[in-house]
């Protein structure tokens, strides 16, 4: 079964699919693959789909006889993004373990097959400074997360709306031995972020119209040179959400663009 969510409900999906049954999913590109044991019913994981998400587009077909729970692993690759890189355990061993992160998939969205996480991790290389305080919301897997903490940042709080997410993002922070670092923390970043603040940097890898909301709570918590870096955004959303920082006092001082995404590094005018 392939699987293209609407905009910022891959985890949705996700979550659906595994409720269904799902022995594992990837992403690839804008569409998470999946597969089913052949005595599943690909009716009740359809309409778990559609109640997740009503605009998602779905494709499903037969599939060859083999052993799926390892075959899918060969779906997954390395992803070499400048001072960082990102990989699962089993390509991960001949790797510098000090510019790696190790992402175990799960049900947690953000292994680094998906444009927004790539984006994020390019862009954060030029604004991450030893030191930092930084908060990562809708932190997933915490694979940002790590990223800051392997960049020298001194705190990160992972916020993860998700309960389900949060024991795939505290393995991952241990797996990459950044725990002393990154606090890993359940709840909704709105009310959560002005708790940890002051922060230097924000990452939200979200949806557009969360972001906006969350704008006015980002900028309260930004140190005054701070940053925050954006992500989830369509490039087709990008003119809107453009005018909207600008009505609401930032700038756009970097962006990467990769596939149907646009992310930026922005700060207060």
């Amino acid at each position: 079964m392939r699987v293209r969510p609407s905009a910022g409900r891959a985890p949705d999906v996700v979550r659906a699919l595994f409720d269904a049954g799902s022995l594992g999913v990837q992403e690839d590109g804008a569409w998470v693959v999946t597969h089913f044991p052949a005595e599943s019913s690909l009716d009740d994981a359809r309409r778990a789909v559609m109640r997740a998400d009503p605009a998602a587009e779905l494709r499903t077909e037969a599939t060859p006889d083999v052993d799926w729970s390892e075959a899918w692993r060969d779906q997954l690759h390395t992803h070499d993004l400048g001072a960082l890189a990102i990989a699962p355990p089993w390509l991960a061993g001949a790797m510098d373990p000090r510019r790696t992160i190790v992402i175990e998939p799960g049900m947690a969205f953000g292994t680094g097959e998906h444009p927004t996480t790539r984006g994020v991790v390019r862009l954060i290389q030029d604004v991450i400074r030893p030191g930092d305080r930084v908060a990562d919301l809708g932190a997933g897997s915490a694979v940002l997360a790590i990223a800051a903490a392997k960049l020298g940042a001194a705190s990160v709080a992972a916020i993860e709306l998700d309960p389900d997410a949060i024991g795939d993002a505290e393995e991952n922070v241990r797996r990459n031995g950044v725990a002393d670092v990154v606090r890993v923390i359940c709840g909704d970043a709105a009310l959560l972020l002005p708790l940890v603040a002051p922060v230097r940097v924000v990452l939200a890898n979200i949806i557009s119209s969360v972001i906006i909301e969350l704008l006015p709570a980002v900028a309260a918590a930004l140190e005054p040179d701070g940053r925050a870096v954006l992500a989830g955004i369509l490039r087709e959303e990008e003119p809107r959400m453009r005018a909207v920082l600008a009505g609401g006092g930032w700038r756009v001082i970097a962006e990467d663009v990769e596939d149907l995404w646009w992310s930026a590094t922005i700060a207060r005018s």
